[in-house]
């Protein structure tokens, strides 16, 4: 882990209230949590040893990949120790004296109110696309409007003084947001001590079946491939970075020998993380 005299802050992206905010209280109640305009900010906290840890988003159940997070993550020069499933439960908030008969707008990220369609069309609202979720339920609180209405988290609502006229009011409610913990230093499960997951990028040699090849030690070898995003880098359509999750730990012979066959296939390998399977994994099979 860290040193104990960094500060037990926890980083995110976004305004207090978000829902990664949400996620980090949720898994690290004794850490206090440090919002950050950007991912890069919330990397650079961690790195330069303003916060202990940062919670990042990976993919939403939704709206898949946080992209983003996908390109800077094998940069941040940062490691993943750990995996955090967080539900997303929208709330349609208000000032106090609001109803549902006086609002009129609804203002929030687009990706939330596109999860909230079915709810803010019944309604007859105004759809109003903000920065966040968090800073919309900010801006409502201070504008005082009993017109206007935001969609976000019930911390968010608490944080900024609003109602929740109607809660949980998303389209699917198996809506959930995949966050990885990132530190300084890899703190790695030992081998046996449960399911564990391996992250890391590689990229393959521009020749015809190359991640066929690079990709066939996992299935000889019996290792589950739970994620594979492709992404391109440096501006070209002929370099491809991919990003992989597979159970499993490196110093299990099977993970091994296909890690050994990748490796050997494979431009560039890099492991961003070995850590704990959350137990939601365990529940969804």
């Amino acid at each position: 882990m860290t040193s104990s005299r960094t500060p037990a802050l926890i980083a995110f992206q976004g305004e207090a209230g978000a829902y990664s905010d949400l996620a980090c209280r949720s898994a690290f109640p004794k850490l206090k949590t440090l919002p950050c305009h950007s991912f890069d900010d919330a990397f650079a906290a961690v790195q330069k040893g303003r916060a202990r840890l940062a919670m990042i988003p990976i993919e939403n159940s939704t709206a898949g990949r946080v992209a983003d997070a996908h390109q800077l993550m094998p940069h941040a020069g940062l490691h993943i120790i750990g995996e955090w499933f967080q539900p997303v439960r929208h709330q349609l908030l208000a000032v106090k004296g609001a109803t549902l008969k006086t609002i009129r707008t609804v203002q929030s990220h687009v990706q939330a109110l596109d999860q909230c369609r079915g709810l803010t069309h019944q309604l007859g609202l105004r759809r109003v696309v903000g920065a966040d979720t968090a800073g919309s339920a900010a801006e409502i609180a201070a504008s005082g409007d009993p017109s206007r209405a935001a969609i976000a988290s019930s911390l968010a609502g608490e944080i900024y003084g609003l109602n929740v006229l109607k809660a949980d009011i998303e389209d699917n409610h198996h809506n959930t947001t995949r966050m990885l913990v990132l530190s300084r230093k890899p703190v790695m499960p030992k081998p046996g001590a449960g399911p564990t997951i391996t992250s890391f990028v590689f990229q393959v040699r521009n020749v015809p079946a190359a991640l066929y090849k690079a990709l066939g030690g996992f299935a000889t070898n019996g290792v589950n491939l739970t994620k594979l995003e492709s992404y391109m880098i440096g501006g070209t359509f002929t370099a491809t970075q991919f990003y992989v999750d597979v159970e499993g730990h490196p110093a299990q012979p099977s993970l091994a020998r296909a890690l050994e066959e990748l490796r050997f296939f494979a431009k560039e390998l890099k492991i961003l993380g070995v850590y704990p399977a959350h137990p939601f994994r365990a529940a969804q099979r």
